[in-house]
């Protein structure tokens, strides 16, 4: 479990197809403090580790995660935001993430807005019912708010969010152009109540 508070940016540094798609990411993190089989979210997907060294660590990519997943991501020299699982006690700074990408999303806007920068988003419909304006949403990993959201084409959904300088600074959502692929987990109280009125019917 996360909280979408992105904690490092770590860097592909090796890319090895075996059964799974074996991943080294460069890190900042000091990794005797992370053990082995230990989570770490990488942009958004929950991975564990499976070897590691100094600012170093290795995960396995199953065919399912990549099919799931923006194929450009697990590229070598690819910048991922991480984030290492929660703990009890823990600051929840964000909102609940499990690590599970609910579907991709496209940018189509980036805008100046002050000092911020507004982008917009055009996601599919199996996540459109869980947008809502004012609701939690985790891009990438990183734990953000819907600023608007509004029907899109064959039932979609194109929704705002709004980068602060300091989240476009410690995540790789700063350089975010129109056209670039993303993940995108919705808030996990909203799946549920989606889940449950699926029971109703």
């Amino acid at each position: 479990m996360f909280t979408g508070i992105i904690t490092d940016i770590g860097t592909i540094h090796a890319v090895e197809q075996r059964g799974d798609l074996r991943v080294r990411i460069g890190c900042g993190y000091d990794m005797t403090t992370v053990d082995l089989g230990a989570s770490i979210a990488c942009s958004g997907v929950c991975l564990t580790v499976v070897d590691k060294g100094e600012a170093w660590f290795v995960v396995d990519v199953s065919a399912e995660t990549r099919s799931r997943t923006p194929t450009e991501m697990w590229a070598l020299g690819q910048r991922l935001n991480l984030e290492r699982a929660l703990k009890v006690g823990d600051e929840l700074g964000g909102h609940i993430v499990t690590g599970h990408v609910d579907g991709l999303g496209e940018v189509v806007a980036v805008e100046p807005e002050g000092a911020s920068t507004r982008i917009a988003i055009i996601a599919g419909r199996e996540v459109a019912p869980y947008i809502a304006p004012k609701g939690s949403v985790a891009i990438d990993g990183a734990s953000l708010t819907v600023n608007e959201a509004e029907d899109a084409a064959e039932g979609g959904v194109r929704f705002g969010i709004n980068l602060i300088p300091h989240t476009a600074q410690k995540t790789t959502l700063g350089s975010l152009a129109p056209g670039r692929q993303v993940n995108i987990e919705i808030d996990i109280l909203a799946r549920y109540l989606g889940r449950m009125m699926e029971l109703r019917r």
